[in-house]
């Protein structure tokens, strides 16, 4: 069974930063991308970056390119996101998923981040 599970979220000031992280189990974390979306109060569900299998490629939203970094630990099956100079506008609902842009795959319970004064 495939499971995932966000943690690292939480209350930040605008301007702060949060990492994030996903543990994965239940298959072969190393054989797939993986991917952050993300859903905002209101709002439908948002792309937010992918990696790929062996770490090599990545890539990031528009709206938060230069403030994302996504990474993978494949010998701890865990992935990552390292977000800096968070805005009011990331709050959201942060959740891993596994495979690319566009695929529907399996995604975690989210983790949430608030970003406010």
């Amino acid at each position: 069974e495939v499971q995932l599970v966000e943690s690292g979220g939480g209350l930040v000031q605008p301007g702060g930063s949060l990492r994030l992280s996903c543990a994965a189990s239940g298959f072969s974390f190393d054989n797939y991308a993986m991917s952050w979306d993300r859903q905002a109060p209101g709002k439908g569900l948002e792309w937010v970056s992918t990696i790929s299998s062996n770490g090599v490629f990545t890539s990031y939203a528009e709206s938060m390119k230069g403030r994302l970094t996504i990474s993978r630990n494949n010998a701890r099956s865990t992935l990552y996101l390292q977000m800096n100079s968070l805005k009011s506008e990331d709050t959201a609902v942060y959740y891993c998923r596994r495979g690319g842009q566009g695929a529907q795959g399996s995604r975690g319970q989210g983790t949430q981040v608030t970003v406010s004064s």
